[in-house]
C-alpha cells in the first residue's frame, strides 16, 4: 500500500539530471529532509536554551548581559550582511542550478572560489573590527556608559575572529544544502551552543564579595564580576570553529582549491542576486539594530536581555517549523524553477504549497501553546540564580507580544524562499525595505505609551505586512498558487489550536494550585503536564477534524520506522 501525499490527487512528474521523480516521491523527500533540519535545529534550541539558561543563572538580567548581546550583534550583523544572507538568497539556488545543469565538477569550481574569497576578504574585516572595536560599540550600543562600552569592546575583540569561521562554515553549508546532503549542516547548533554552554559553565568564575552603590550607601553581595562573562565569548569563538569544523566530512570527494579566479561568472551572477538583499541587510542590520538596541537601553538595565530571552523563545518554534521546511523545499524549488517547463512550474507550486500546509498545520498550535503557558515556562528555564520573578514577568511579556507576529514570520519564510528559487531577489528586499519602515514608524509611535514592548508590536506589524504583501506579488507571479488548499488547513488547524487554548488556559491554574512552583520539579511538572495535555487536546481536534498533514506526517514516520509497510 502506497502512502499518498496531502498535496494533489495525481502525481506530477519532473525530471532532475534524466531522473524521473514523482511528486509524491519530492513530496516524501522533502518531508524526510525536514525531519532530519528539525532534529537538528530541536537538539541546537535545546543547547541554544541551555545557554540561555546558563547566563541568566550566572549574570541574570545585568549590565553584562547586554555588554554581551551588543558585542555578539556585531559578528553576526556583520555575518548576515556578507555572507549570511547569501546561502538562501544566491549560494543555495545558484549552485543547485550548477549541480542540475553542469554536474559537481563544474560545482568544486565554483565553491573554490566562493572559499577564497571569503577568505581573503574576511580576514581583513576581521582585522579591522578588533582594532576600531571602541568605534563599532560605540555606534551600536550607544546607549551605554563607559564602563558597559569597555566591557562590550573587550568581549567583542574576542569574538571578532568568529567572523571568518562563520563565514566558511556558511559557505560549507551551503554547498551541501544544494547538494540536498541536510545532516552535517543541520547540527552545526548543536556544536556552536554546546561550545558555548562548555565555555561559559567551566570557566566563569565563582561568586565573589562584591560592593554595589546604592542610595543608602555601599552593599556588599555575592555576585560575578562583569568581566566574568568573557566566559561567554571564549564559548562563542570556540563553536564558531566547531560548526564549520563538523562540516568537513559532509564534503568528502570534494575537489577545492584557492583560486584568485574571482571574475568567474558565478561570483557576478550571486552577486548580482544578492545586491538587493544586501540593501536591506544594509538597513536593517546599520539602522534598524542599532535603532532598537537604543529604545531599549532607553528602558532600563536587563531590557536587551528580555528581548533576547523571548527572542530565544520564539526561535525555537521558527526554526523547528519554518526554518525546516524552507530549507528543505529551498534546493527542490530552486531545480524545479531551472526547469521551466509546465510540469516543473506545477511541480513548483505543489512542493510550496505542501512547505505552506505543513508549517500552518505546526506553527499555529505552537503559538498558543507559548502564549498560554509563557509564564511557566520562562519561570521553568530562567527563573533561577540572579534571574527573578520581575524578569520572568517582563520576558513573558516581550515573548506574547512577539507570537503575534509569529504565524506570518512562519509563512513569509517560505514565500521568500520560493522568490530565492526563482532568483529574485529584488522583489523580497523591495518588501523587505517597506516592512522595516513601517517596523520604525511603529516602535516609535507606541514607545511613549508601551516602552520596550512597542518594539514586540512593531516586530510583529513587521512581519505581518512582509508575509500579505509577499503572498499577493508571488501569487501575481505564478498566476495563483493552484489548488493547495491553504484556507481549509488553516481554519482547521486554528479551530484545533484554539480549543487547545482554552483547554490550557483552564487547566494551568488548577495545575498551578494543584502542583505548585517551590521547586524546579514542581515547575518541571507544571510545565510538563499543561504541555502535554494540550498537544493531546490539539491532536484530538485534528484527528477529529482530519488535517492530513498531521496524518500524512505520522505515516512517514510510521513507515521510517518499520510500523507499517
Amino acid at each position: 500500500m502506497s502512502l499518498e501525499s496531502p498535496t494533489t490527487e495525481t502525481a506530477t512528474n519532473i525530471v532532475v539530471q534524466d531522473t524521473t521523480v514523482t511528486q509524491e516521491e519530492t513530496n516524501a523527500g522533502v518531508a524526510r529532509a525536514s525531519s532530519i533540519i528539525a532534529m537538528g535545529n530541536l537538539a541546537g534550541r535545546i543547547l541554544g536554551l541551555v545557554r540561555e539558561i546558563a547566563l541568566t543563572n550566572l549574570f541574570g538580567a545585568s549590565r553584562a548581559v547586554d555588554a554581551f548581546e551588543v558585542a555578539t550583534s556585531v559578528p553576526t550583523g556583520f555575518y548576515d550582511l556578507l555572507i549570511g544572507g547569501h546561502v538562501n538568497s544566491a549560494i543555495i539556488p545558484v549552485l543547485s542550478e550548477i549541480a542540475t545543469r553542469e554536474g559537481q565538477k563544474a560545482l568544486w569550481a565554483v565553491v573554490s572560489v566562493l572559499l577564497s574569497l571569503v577568505t581573503a576578504i574576511l580576514a581583513v574585516l576581521v582585522l579591522l573590527v578588533t582594532i576600531l572595536s571602541p568605534q563599532v560599540i560605540g555606534v551600536v550600543g550607544s546607549g551605554f556608559d563607559p564602563e558597559k562600552a569597555a566591557l562590550a569592546t573587550h568581549l567583542l575583540r574576542l569574538i571578532a575572529p568568529s567572523l571568518l569561521f562563520m563565514s566558511l562554515f556558511a559557505v560549507l553549508s551551503g554547498t551541501l544544502y544544494a547538494l540536498r546532503e541536510f545532516t552535517w549542516p543541520a547540527f552545526a547548533g548543536v556544536m556552536f551552543n554546546g561550545s558555548i554552554v562548555l565555555a561559559t559553565i567551566f570557566l566563569a568564575p565563582p561568586l565573589q564579595l562584591l560592593p554595589t552603590i546604592t542610595p543608602v550607601g555601599i552593599q556588599w553581595t555575592m555576585a560575578r564580576p562583569a568581566y566574568s562573562i568573557s566566559a561567554a565569548a571564549i564559548g562563542w569563538l570556540i563553536g564558531s570553529l566547531a560548526q564549520l569544523a563538523i562540516q568537513i566530512p559532509g564534503m568528502k570527494g570534494a575537489r577545492l582549491h584557492f583560486t584568485f579566479n574571482w571574475r568567474h561568472p558565478v561570483v557576478r551572477q550571486i552577486a548580482k542576486l544578492y545586491a538587493p538583499v544586501m540593501f536591506s541587510l544594509i538597513m536593517d542590520i546599520l539602522l534598524i539594530r542599532p535603532f532598537s538596541f537604543s529604545l531599549a537601553s532607553q528602558t532600563g538595565d536587563g531590557s536587551i536581555g528580555y528581548m533576547n530571552w523571548a527572542t530565544t523563545l520564539i526561535q525555537f518554534p521558527q526554526g523547528l517549523v519554518a526554518t525546516a521546511i524552507s530549507i528543505a523545499i529551498l534546493p527542490t524549488l530552486a531545480r524545479q524553477a531551472a526547469l521551466t517547463t509546465a510540469e516543473s512550474s506545477k511541480a513548483f507550486k505543489d512542493t510550496l504549497g505542501l512547505g505552506l500546509r505543513l508549517a500552518i498545520t505546526l506553527i499555529i498550535p505552537a503559538t498558543v501553546g507559548l502564549l498560554v503557558l509563557a509564564n511557566p515556562i520562562i519561570g521553568l528555564l530562567f527563573q533561577h540564580g540572579a534571574f527573578v520573578e520581575k524578569d520572568t514577568i517582563m520576558t513573558a511579556m516581550a515573548l506574547r507580544y512577539y507570537l503575534i507576529g509569529l504565524p506570518f514570520a512562519a509563512l513569509d519564510l517560505l514565500l521568500v524562499y520560493a522568490f530565492y528559487a526563482r532568483q529574485d531577489t529584488l522583489t523580497p528586499a523591495l518588501i523587505g525595505a517597506l516592512s522595516l519602515v513601517v517596523y520604525a514608524v511603529t516602535a516609535v509611535t507606541l514607545f511613549p505609551r508601551y516602552g520596550l514592548f512597542s518594539l514586540m508590536l512593531a516586530d510583529s506589524l513587521k512581519h505581518i505586512t512582509h508575509a500579505s504583501v509577499s503572498a499577493v506579488l508571488l501569487a501575481r507571479r505564478m498566476d495563483g498558487f493552484g489548488e493547495q488548499r491553504l484556507i481549509k488547513t488553516f481554519s482547521k488547524a486554528g479551530l484545533a489550536a484554539g480549543v487547545m487554548g482554552v483547554s490550557a488556559a483552564i487547566v494551568l491554574p488548577i495545575l498551578m494550585v494543584r502542583i505548585g512552583t517551590r521547586t524546579i520539579v514542581h515547575e518541571a511538572l507544571l510545565v510538563g503536564i499543561s504541555g502535554g495535555l494540550s498537544v493531546a487536546v490539539f491532536l484530538g481536534m485534528a484527528t477529529l477534524l482530519k488535517i492530513e498533514e498531521l496524518r500524512w506526517i505520522g505515516g512517514l514516520l510510521a513507515r521510517r520506522i518499520g510500523l507499517r509497510r
